[in-house]
């Protein structure tokens, strides 16, 4: 089972060690000593954590989507040529950058300072972990 320690909890969820550490002392994040007597926190735990306080920007679209990664931000940047087009945004804590014809950025008004909503198919997400693992197969939890 994964364990992080209080610093990286802290990274992981976007706050201050403190306040991770205030979460732990106030008994909202279980957190126990390591070998080398350092509190670390369970990693299920911390990714209930995370989703519970994951918050969604309202999506202004307005439309319904078979998609489930959809992401509000702003848009910061804009390279564009006379075929194709670079466009970045920011949704949160998150930098989104999507290539696109420069008709499509045009027709869509993408300027930095534009509300955006960035749309991501599954298919095309790639995840990675450290190499190598330090959580053995067996260990880990496997839902379809």
């Amino acid at each position: 089972m994964p364990h992080y320690r209080i610093s990286e909890a802290a990274s992981l969820l976007g706050v201050s060690d403190d306040t991770v550490r205030r979460w732990v002392d106030a008994g909202s994040l279980g957190a126990e000593p390591d070998d080398a007597g350092r509190l670390v926190v369970d990693g299920v735990e911390l990714a209930d954590l995370a989703r519970e306080r994951a918050r969604e920007t309202r999506d202004p679209s307005g439309i319904g989507s078979s998609a489930r990664n959809r992401f509000v931000g702003i848009v910061t940047r804009v390279v564009a040529d006379t075929v194709m087009a670079q466009v970045e945004l920011q949704c949160g804590p998150h930098r989104c950058v999507s290539l696109m014809s420069a008709e499509a950025v045009r027709e869509l008004g993408l300027v930095p300072g534009v509300l955006a909503v960035a749309v991501i198919k599954a298919t095309h997400v790639i995840v990675e972990t450290p190499h190598p693992s330090p959580y053995p197969d067996s260990e880990r939890e496997v839902t379809a």
